[in-house]
């Protein structure tokens, strides 16, 4: 059997932005000792939800990537052996942002970035206004310990994103969010799940939780770790920060996409018509 401990760390958000890099600098060291080896954090994890209204200002809080925050998760990696996937406010060049994702090996090399490709624009989510969509496609990433995909949370509702890091050989997809209960608390428990079956993968999904000052939603954590059959193996609750710990055991790939051959069955000459405007 190979295993992998996996972490999501959903926390709760202040608008201070060294508070939060140290919080989840604690919160990655407890989750080492618990013996993670990867660890996903919510997404934009060190700020509040500021995408809700449509404030230039916030992009004096975005980074490159690498860059100082960067810079100070890869040492906690190195560190602690550990493997992260780190969602942030990228700035690419000046005027120019993206909703990324760091990923950074247990040696605390920096394998490469995901950018979230679909960007919500409806109240409360106006991320079009903040950020450009996504130019690096869906890489996979090899960490030391398994090989990972990243959709950032809008990305989930496109059920080709799942399919296209699966078909690149991920074991695990990482799904860092920030949505509230009035918007996707039914679809929660459904989609991801969804997801890790149609693809024979394991779904680790975070949400951050509480209320903040800059979005009228709340926020309901429920991060949670599913196997290849949809198996919720670890959950958080709704209210409360929390490390979700689980044991992935990719033997399992195996024995989904044996009992369930979607990628034998598959017939791509077929799908055409998905690629047209």
């Amino acid at each position: 059997m190979k295993a992998v401990r996996s972490a999501l760390i959903q926390t709760a958000v202040v608008p201070d932005r060294e508070a939060m890099v140290q919080k989840h600098l604690d919160l990655i060291a407890q989750a080492a000792r618990r013996g993670a080896q990867i660890i996903c954090l919510q997404e934009l994890f060190c700020d509040v939800y500021f995408a809700a209204t449509q404030f230039r200002s916030w992009h004096r809080g975005a980074e490159p990537v690498p860059g100082p925050t960067v810079e100070r998760m890869r040492e906690a990696a190195r560190n602690h052996g550990v493997a992260l996937v780190v969602p942030m406010h990228e700035e690419d060049q000046p005027g120019v942002y993206y909703n990324t994702a760091a990923v950074i090996d247990a040696d605390g090399g920096l394998l490469g970035r995901y950018r979230k490709n679909h960007l919500p624009q409806q109240e409360g989510f106006e991320e079009k206004y903040y950020f450009r969509p996504g130019d690096l496609g869906y890489p996979v990433f090899q960490t030391q310990f398994a090989r990972i995909g990243i959709f950032i949370d809008y990305d989930r509702h496109f059920p080709e994103v799942g399919r296209l890091l699966a078909l690149q050989g991920a074991d695990i997809l990482y799904n860092p969010c920030t949505t509230v209960v009035s918007l996707s608390k039914y679809l929660w428990l459904f989609e991801q799940r969804a997801i890790a079956m149609a693809n024979g993968v394991f779904v680790g999904t975070v949400n951050r939780v509480g209320m903040e000052s800059t979005h009228p939603g709340l926020f309901y954590g429920s991060s949670y770790f599913c196997d290849p059959f949809g198996e919720i193996l670890a959950q958080g609750a709704e209210d409360r920060e929390e490390i979700v710990v689980a044991d992935l055991n990719l033997d399992r790939i195996r024995q989904a996409r044996e009992l369930w051959p979607f990628f034998r069955d598959r017939r791509p000459e077929t799908y055409s018509g998905l690629a047209r405007g």
